[in-house]
């Protein structure tokens, strides 16, 4: 070969490897890239040609995709009672999803890896391929108690409720919500500006208050302080007794710790089960200082508090009792105040924790997920997250429960033939608005099959028995609906 035909040929084997690097590089390291870009118009349109799957609670259609007629658009995505499940299903929209449409989204839209055989089924049979069905664990008739109760309050907040043997969500409620459906058109300037009106809205109804938010947990908190002290001896009980002063000295400070209207607890020294029934604070503060920091720390964290980060399968924003400082700090810490933070989910938990004799199971969402045709994909596998107290201890704090119900400042949630344990509380806000209300608990309190958190924001005239009055009804209708009452 002379040297003019040589040169020739290897310039075209150069130009070649290059072409053949560029496409690697292209479809291996840009290829996400890529494909995310908002200016790629191949993959918006390809977001409406795939059938995604499904999101049900049982025989309830939350989430669908319905054919348009469109040859541009094929599917469109449907949320049909949109309001009332949005903070558990979320959104598919042009450019991005949220909650179970994003956590769940590959199969949804049928690219997991989980869904090869069926794709390849589907490919030789030449039927298209459609996304996996997710099935939720929640109870439809809860959760629309709850939405409506919530809703009716007039006031913004959340509720979780439990299986406390199993960890299932069985209702996931914020208010104010959103509806989906605006969010879900192929139409990216119109999404985006249903968007932005909500984002902008002060009242934030694009956050799930369940699990992104958190709040100090007032008097609900109690139930981890006393769970804190039984642990600490196995001779205590509920009829064992506890100084309750009017005011609680703190140390290094001027300021007292007293209760609320700096009213008696009793005579001066209580049962421990009268100081939860009437949620003195002074006991409580006391408790949590004898104890010491590490001591709650470590019985928060057996909660699962302030230890791994929850997914269920959405993220959920940490809990914490806040770092050590003083003892006075630490009082107020032990009642539900001072740094203290807690979601709704997080205080579902330490309610399903007594429920379940001590265990708490990690909670969860999906019940299942199968393939178009029916064949399962996943199934739930209920998971233990902790230990959070002995059975003997828990048995003990039932009771107590069950008495503050009976005869302290829960009276509201009682339900006829059913035993309930609950404990309410009363959170202090910052600025003029009026305290948050919370109501924990879990019935029938000899064989729970659920457990309820809840807050109403400045749904309290701040004592925990007008927080019990606010809370306490919206917990009752929901263990009514979980219960068939």
């Amino acid at each position: 070969m002379n040297s003019p035909l040589k040169r020739v040929a290897l310039a075209c084997i150069l130009m070649f490897g290059l072409l053949m690097l560029n496409v690697n590089y292209l479809q291996a390291v840009r290829a996400e890239g890529i494909r995310e870009d908002s200016r790629n118009f191949r993959n918006f349109y390809a977001r409406y040609e795939v059938q995604r799957g499904r999101i049900t609670a049982g025989n309830k259609v939350l989430a669908e995709s319905v054919e348009t007629g469109d040859n541009t658009f094929k599917y469109a995505r449907r949320y049909p009672e949109g309001k009332v499940y949005a903070p558990i299903t979320g959104f598919f929209a042009p450019e991005s999803t949220r909650d179970i449409e994003r956590a769940k989204n590959n199969l949804l839209d049928g690219s997991s890896a989980d869904l090869l055989i069926r794709r390849s089924i589907d490919l030789f049979s030449g039927t298209q391929t459609k996304g996996a069905n997710v099935d939720l664990t929640i109870n439809p008739k809860a959760q629309e108690a709850a939405y409506k109760a919530l809703s009716e309050s007039g006031k913004k907040g959340a509720l979780v409720a439990i299986e406390p043997k199993t960890g299932a969500i069985l209702a996931m409620v914020s208010v104010p919500t959103y509806d989906p459906n605006p969010l879900s058109k192929a139409d990216k300037a119109g999404v985006n500006k249903a968007y932005e009106k909500l984002a902008e809205d002060e009242d934030q109804p694009l956050l799930n208050r369940a699990i992104e938010r958190t709040y100090p947990p007032g008097s609900t908190f109690k139930v981890v302080t006393m769970a804190a002290y039984l642990e600490s001896d196995d001779t205590l009980g509920p009829q064992s007794q506890i100084d309750a002063p009017t005011r609680l000295d703190l140390p290094n400070t001027t300021h007292d710790l007293p209760n609320h209207g700096n009213s008696a607890c009793g005579n001066g020294r209580v049962t421990l089960s009268y100081a939860l029934e009437k949620s003195c604070n002074t006991p409580f503060g006391k408790i949590g200082m004898d104890l010491g920091y590490d001591a709650m720390k470590e019985q928060a964290a057996r909660f699962g508090i302030g230890g791994e980060q929850l997914e269920i399968p959405m993220p959920v924003s940490a809990s914490s009792i806040g770092d050590e400082e003083d003892q006075a700090a630490l009082a107020q810490a032990s009642i539900g105040q001072r740094n203290n933070q807690m979601t709704p989910l997080q205080m579902a938990m330490v309610a399903a924790g007594v429920a379940n004799n001590g265990v708490v199971m990690k909670p969860y969402l999906v019940n299942k997920v199968a393939d178009a045709e029916g064949g399962e994909v996943e199934t739930a596998d209920p998971e233990e997250l902790s230990t959070a107290m002995s059975e003997e201890t828990a048995a003990k704090l039932k009771e107590m429960m069950v008495n503050v119900v009976n005869l302290g400042t829960a009276s509201a949630a009682q339900i006829p033939g059913v035993t309930v344990a609950g404990k309410t509380g009363t959170a202090e806000t910052s600025g003029n608005r009026a305290p948050h209300a919370w109501f924990v608990s879990f019935a029938p309190a000899e064989d729970p099959k659920v457990a309820v958190a809840l807050i109403v924001e400045s749904g309290s005239a701040g004592n925990d028995a007008s927080g019990g009055q606010t809370a306490a009804p919206i917990a009752r209708s929901v263990m009514e609906a979980v219960l068939g009452r």
